[in-house]
């Protein structure tokens, strides 16, 4: 049994009976250099930077995700999730994957166009990115059965077409680098959740539209789009 209790969002444990409490969800922005030239933004050689989304936006596998109001532009980002089994604080790199419990398919859903609005305001990202549902997460792998997937194949697909491909080891920070430095940001803990950032291939979707995500050595993700609040 991982993380914080009480309320907070669970995820299951492949091969567990207990779930997997989350605390905090922490996302990696621009850590694929295709997905940068794609995006057309920042600087290649940039540290990596941090946001966050609220608990309650996970949304388990095969779960649903409405289409959230105040957008037109509803997209996808297929990442790998690390989740923490033990505190970290001014990590060594060796301490970070210590601290890893185990790894999970995501999806970082976004709305493009607020999104664009913030950045073009110079204002926080929170209008694109910390909405309801918009952390859709599958079950968990933990790290003693599957180890660290350091070169493994991750696909995301939309109705079973394939849009976006890449190896995890073509992150510009590696899983260990990312938890150093955002353990420099904050102190990290049991129950904590990273994705660590999307290829290229990046797209939008609409209600009907399911979403699979496959990683090497871990369980899929699939979620479904559906109708939601859009105005």
């Amino acid at each position: 049994m991982t993380g914080p209790q009480s309320n907070a969002a669970q995820l299951r444990v492949i091969g567990d009976d207990d779930p997997f409490y989350v605390r905090r969800i922490y996302c990696v922005g621009r850590n694929y250099v295709d997905h940068i030239r794609e995006m057309k933004e920042g600087d290649e050689r940039d540290d990596p930077f941090f946001f966050q989304k609220p608990t309650d936006a996970v949304v388990p596998d095969q779960g649903e995700v409405p289409y959230p109001p105040a957008t037109e532009a509803l997209e996808f980002e297929g990442e790998l999730v690390v989740a923490l089994g033990k505190p970290l604080s001014e990590a060594s790199t060796l301490d970070a994957l210590d601290a890893v419990f185990g790894y999970a398919a995501g999806i970082d859903m976004t709305r493009r166009d607020r999104q664009r609005e913030c950045r073009e305001q110079m204002r926080p990202w929170e209008a694109g990115k910390s909405f309801d549902h918009s952390a859709p997460c599958g079950d968990i792998t933990k790290v003693a059965d599957a180890g660290h997937p350091r070169s493994a194949r991750l696909r995301l697909l939309v109705n079973g077409d394939v849009r976006q491909q890449t190896s995890t080891d073509l992150m510009i920070w590696n899983v260990p680098e990312v938890l150093v430095q955002l353990s420099r940001q904050y102190r990290l803990e049991p129950g904590d959740l990273v994705y660590t950032g999307t290829p290229a291939g990046v797209g939008t979707v609409e209600p009907g539209d399911v979403i699979d995500v496959e990683i090497d050595g871990l369980a899929g993700l699939s979620t479904t789009i559906t109708e939601g609040a859009r105005r």
